[in-house]
């Protein structure tokens, strides 16, 4: 429970500082400059406060119960979001006409605290600025709608969303206390008020009609997302190193046997199909088909949309299937009718499976808006990518799935840049080694004599690895995830070629591990975490061998 706490607050933090809260920022501003005491000489220091636990009392009960409770009311999947829309322009109004504003907060009277004043109920702009706007689908927030679409709501995911809402609210909080603190420090802010309000009014009217008119998103998506590293780091502690049910890594330099696809299921409707009609399980004879994971309200997949469509329209007549597979994060999202006007926007024209239940995710076990699944015509998985970008890889290998399956079928030229393509790839794939797992489920380089199986088994003395593979030596005890030693003297051995490694390992104890003859020891604690082996930017090639305490568990080394 206490580790699900510290990833939504981690989660939330991100999500607070990242680009899709940029448009909210000055009317938080401004909202902490308006909340007025009742003297009407200073802004009330309750109001930020207020202000932020209206946001977490209203996210947390949207993101969690929002579809469940709109569905047992009988009310459209999108109320919420346009209810806050409203209630946001609404409030805009009310702080530009007094009357307004006393008329609308007559109905939160009796459950406010006697030491709040009428003007400085900012409880209620933090509830509608929470069913209003939506933030950017982190890991964290992911885990959280899927969990309250799906009705899998238990103590762990509750105590996940408040602690996300909690994390987000935070540096909204900071906004909203600088807002205020900068009204106290303006003489003659009693003179000043009025024309405070005015501002602060439009401002809330000006975002309202943003959101009906999708303009936040726009700006969204013209700013660079500068926090995808860290929600990188989120989704690791969230759901591990294991990329759900297939059996390769995800963006692979080359194409891999993942497992079969599984099937496209449960959906609600499609579209930008002959006659709205369902697209066959099986891939097309000759063809790839490209799944898409996406949302059309969730800004890195509209990021991701138009390079998506741009292989489409290039590839299609050459066997390239395209499926988006919508998954909706929020409640106005499971509407059919606002996909299709989601889709259109962003120039969507490859077939659209309304993945509204979301049974399609699910099957996938998949956990991230966008995903793509790239599949070869006997219906097995060949590439995953998670995120934004790599549109020139995922290019490649539509391009060498497509030559194999059609030789002497000549493909048009490549339309995205060699600046992630096979020059780039191939340089990486030199100077790094890939992701390698240490057991027996996904023991791709293993390279050892023994045969690496679960249960304690002996793999005796080894020898140095070939570069990109590894060994065991010793006793070793492997489940379907890890690896720990099971005798004294048993070690890791990995052939190393790379800049920077990682090892991703678990429990409690020590790990000691030698290179190039010099000897290093760091301490292990707690859930799966990366540690940095061997610090700095330098290529490293050799044998690097690492031993762990009986308390220890090795899960994975990771490379950069």
């Amino acid at each position: 429970m206490f580790s699900q706490i510290l990833i939504g607050l981690f989660g939330g933090l991100i999500t607070g500082v990242s680009p899709c809260i940029l448009p909210m920022l000055p009317i938080i501003f401004l909202a902490g400059a308006t909340g007025a005491s009742s003297d009407g000489k200073s802004p009330s220091r309750k109001y930020p406060f207020l202000v932020t636990l209206g946001l977490v009392v209203s996210f947390t009960i949207v993101t969690l119960l929002g579809s469940t409770v709109l569905s047992l009311l009988g009310l459209p999947q999108d109320f919420i979001r346009w209810a806050g829309v409203a209630f946001l322009a609404l409030i805009g109004v009310s702080l530009m006409i007094p009357k307004v504003e006393e008329w609308l907060e007559k109905p939160f009277a009796r459950i406010r605290m006697k030491q709040v004043d009428k003007r400085s109920n900012g409880f209620v702009f933090g509830l509608v600025l929470g069913t209003a706007y939506v933030p950017c689908a982190g890991p964290v927030l992911t885990a959280i709608s899927v969990a309250g679409s799906t009705g899998r709501v238990g103590a762990e995911t509750v105590a996940l969303a408040i602690s996300f809402a909690v994390g987000v609210a935070v540096p909204l909080f900071f906004f909203a206390l600088a807002g205020r603190g900068v009204t106290e420090r303006v003489k003659g802010y009693r003179k000043r008020q009025r024309g405070i309000r005015i501002a602060a009014g439009g401002a809330m009217i000006a975002l309202a009609a943003g959101i009906v008119f999708d303009l936040p998103a726009k700006i969204q998506r013209a700013v660079p997302d500068y926090t995808a590293n860290l929600q990188r780091a989120a989704d690791k502690y969230l759901h591990g190193e294991r990329p759900g049910k297939f059996t390769c890594s995800p963006d692979s330099a080359e194409l891999a046997d993942c497992g079969r696809q599984p099937e496209i299921t449960g959906i609600a409707a499609w579209f930008n199909t002959p006659g709205g009609r369902a697209l066959d399980h099986k891939v097309p004879a000759g063809g790839v088909r490209l799944v898409d994971f996406w949302a059309y309200s969730c800004i890195n997949c509209q990021r991701s949309a138009p390079g998506i469509e741009k292989l489409y329209k290039t590839y299609r007549d050459y066997g390239l299937q395209v499926i988006g597979v919508h998954s909706p994060e929020y409640a106005f999202e499971k509407v059919p009718e606002n996909v299709k006007g989601g889709a259109q926007k962003l120039g969507i024209t490859y077939p659209v499976a309304v993945d509204s239940d979301l049974k399609t995710w699910s099957a996938f076990d998949n956990h991230y808006w966008p995903a793509h699944y790239l599949v070869d015509a006997q219906g097995k998985v060949r590439h995953i990518h998670y995120g934004e970008n790599g549109e020139a890889r995922t290019e490649r290998l539509i391009r060498e799935l497509l030559a194999k399956q059609n030789p002497g079928k000549k493909l048009p030229d490549p339309v995205f840049s060699d600046k992630d393509g096979p020059k780039a790839d191939a340089a990486r794939a030199e100077e790094a080694n890939p992701e390698t797992y240490l057991f027996p489920d996904r023991a791709r380089y293993y390279d050892g004599k023994i045969p690496f199986a679960e249960g304690v088994v002996d793999y005796g003395q080894s020898d140095d690895p070939k570069p990109g593979k590894f060994n065991l030596s010793g006793k070793w005890r492997a489940d379907g995830e890890s690896v720990a030693p099971a005798s004294e003297g048993s070690s890791v051995k990995l052939g190393l070629h790379s800049r920077r490694v990682y090892l991703v390992a678990s429990g409690k104890g020590e790990i000691t591990y030698t290179f190039q003859g010099r000897s290093y020891t760091k301490k292990v604690e707690g859930i799966p975490n990366a540690i940095d082996l061997l610090p700095g930017d330098a290529a490293k090639r050799g044998t690097l061998t690492v031993a762990a305490s009986g308390g220890v568990r090795l899960h994975s080394f990771t490379f950069g």
